[in-house]
């Protein structure tokens, strides 16, 4: 297409009309101003500038050599002790992350340009990218500088990212390998209002806004530790990852107590023992995978519902749902059996796996729906609530409000664990937690009783008086104080023992124990109106589909109130 325009248009005008015009016609535009012969102006593909004979000037090709530099990280020794303890150089582990053309952009690229030590980036690489089609903010530390520590310009980087996430809303990323604060230059960064304490006052303001997730990649001593244990979820690798409120070195000196990092702080410790990690991972591109699965389930931001994914059948068949279930309410089964029969085939994602193994969290998808399922496990101790476990939940509840993730209570369990050992480890405490979660938790909450509900333990798990939006019970429920030979035992102990004929007191004893059988029993429950309804078990997965889509719109309000003093 060729265009004529008048004598009096400069060249900058003659490109503006071309560029337009290429646009919206969508091909090659000549622009000819005034009776010139040769075109001004030539747009030959929308969107693109113009040819014309200016290449990289000697100041933009400096400016290339400067960035090259700097992401070259320190020194070459530093990177070959990655090599040795099988880690990625952060640029690499950034590849892996987010591909070529992941990394939208990098900010504080030049922190500490200047500095009379060589400090590339100041150790720490922030910006956005987009991982597995969703926008976020990371951070990394770059362990060839300074062991990945943090000073004042990585401080004021870190600070920053999270700053922004707060106003975008956008998921948080933290790749973390640091050793901690810089100690040799604190001035400036420790104590401050803007120092490294603005972390975890950002972390606070965060947590419930926008998930973070954070993958540890080596010792995260002191407060490089804390950043991971305010994360909704933290990553350990094996064998790499380790955190710590101090280094083996400084607890033989304050306590005189001899142990390696790993004993410490590695990642096995906080799977089974502090519950401070959710998941651990067998190497670097398994992290990744972990990360990948675990972002299906959380939308962007609090007040977003999470993205559904197209709906698949389960693993196994509804069918057999009542055949997992024993008879006997003491004998033990694996939960996970019923659960692979309602929840979408490769959709189940358990967090915490060996950490209050009495109790089940895991998100999963049914119909293509998120849910966070809160399971009591009768394969682990009966089911029982021990601390550890009502932590765990209260915590798995707590986050899948945050983030308008519903609830999904199965339960079979004999109630909470009695015992002195309970009661040192804070069962109270921690019971009450989970309770406070269960109560204050507005997304909705549907109860199964599969098998026992027995004491308190069918208010932890979401029972008639804790506001589900259904109760349902499967044939086998049963719902009391205690079960048959606790109550049997609590009420007519003293009446039986005065029956001398050993056949006659068993006999008795059976008949009591059927009375109380059948005044548990969840059909005396739902004649009661106690809950909502019992469903053949073949037909649990479509209940639960029907119910969370019939109140996927669900307003609940919580009392008018600053927030509650339990959590």
């Amino acid at each position: 297409m060729k265009v004529r325009i008048g004598t009096e248009a400069t060249e900058e005008e003659a490109s503006a009309i071309a560029s337009a015009l290429a646009k919206h016609v969508g091909s090659e535009v000549e622009v000819f101003v005034g009776d010139a012969d040769e075109p001004t102006a030539t747009w030959s593909d929308p969107g693109e500038p113009p040819e014309d004979d200016l290449g990289p000037t000697e100041r933009e090709e400096l400016l290339w050599g400067e960035i090259e530099d700097i992401e070259s990280g320190g020194k070459e020794k530093y990177k070959e002790r990655l090599s040795e303890k099988g880690k990625l150089f952060v640029r690499d582990r950034l590849d892996l992350w987010f591909g070529e053309e992941g990394l939208k952009f990098e900010d504080g690229r030049f922190a500490e340009f200047d500095a009379d030590d060589r400090l590339p980036a100041d150790g720490l690489i922030t910006g956005a990218a987009e991982f597995e089609d969703r926008d976020l903010h990371f951070m990394a530390n770059d362990f060839t500088v300074k062991a990945g520590s943090m000073a004042a310009k990585g401080v004021e980087k870190f600070l920053r990212m999270q700053q922004r996430a707060l106003q975008n809303g956008k998921p948080v990323l933290y790749l973390m390998d640091s050793s901690g604060g810089r100690i040799d230059q604190q001035s400036g960064f420790f104590a401050n209002r803007e120092g490294i304490g603005k972390y975890y006052y950002n972390h606070s303001m965060l947590s419930g806004r926008v998930p973070q997730i954070c993958v540890l990649y080596g010792p995260c001593i002191a407060g490089a530790a804390y950043t991971p244990v305010f994360a909704d979820f933290t990553i350990m690798v094996e064998g790499m990852s380790a955190m710590a409120i101090a280094s083996p070195r400084m607890v033989q000196m304050v306590t005189g107590e001899d142990i390696s990092m790993q004993d410490l702080g590695g990642a096995h410790m906080h799977a089974e023992h502090s519950g401070s990690a959710d998941l651990v991972a067998r190497d670097e591109e398994h992290a990744r995978e972990l990360v990948a699965d675990l972002i299906t389930y959380l939308p962007d931001k609090a007040h977003e519902k999470p993205p559904r994914s197209e709906p698949k059948a389960p693993e196994r068949s509804p069918e057999g749902i009542d055949g997992v279930i024993p008879n006997s309410p003491n004998r033990a089964y694996d939960m996970t059996d019923l659960i692979e029969r309602v929840v979408d085939a490769d959709s189940y994602f358990e967090l915490r796996p060996d950490f209050g193994g009495e109790i089940i969290t895991a998100f999963a998808r049914i119909d293509g729906r998120p849910v966070g399922i809160v399971a009591n496990q009768p394969a682990q101790r009966s089911g029982a609530i021990f601390p550890d476990a009502a932590e765990k939940a209260a915590e798995f509840i707590w986050k899948c409000d945050a983030f308008e993730i519903p609830l999904l209570y199965l339960c079979d369990t004999p109630g909470f664990m009695a015992g002195s050992q309970v009661e040192k480890d804070a069962i109270l405490e921690k019971g009450k937690k989970m309770i406070y979660a269960t109560s204050s938790s507005t997304v909705p909450k549907l109860s199964v009783v599969v098998r026992k509900a027995y004491g308190a333990g069918i208010y932890a798990m979401s029972g008639p008086a804790y506001d589900p939006q259904s109760i349902i019970a499967l044939p086998s429920g049963e719902i009391g104080i205690m079960g048959p030979e606790a109550a049997i035992n609590a009420v007519y102990a003293n009446k039986l023992n005065d029956i001398e004929d050993e056949e006659e007191r068993a006999q008795r004893e059976r008949e009591l124990r059927e009375e109380y059988r059948e005044d548990i029993d969840v059909h005396r429950m739902a004649s009661e109106m106690v809950i909502d309804d019992i469903v053949p078990p073949s037909t649990l997965r479509e209940e639960l589909v029907q119910r969370y889509d019939f109140y996927a719109g669900l307003e609940k309000d919580l009392p008018d109130k600053k927030h509650g003093t339990i959590l």
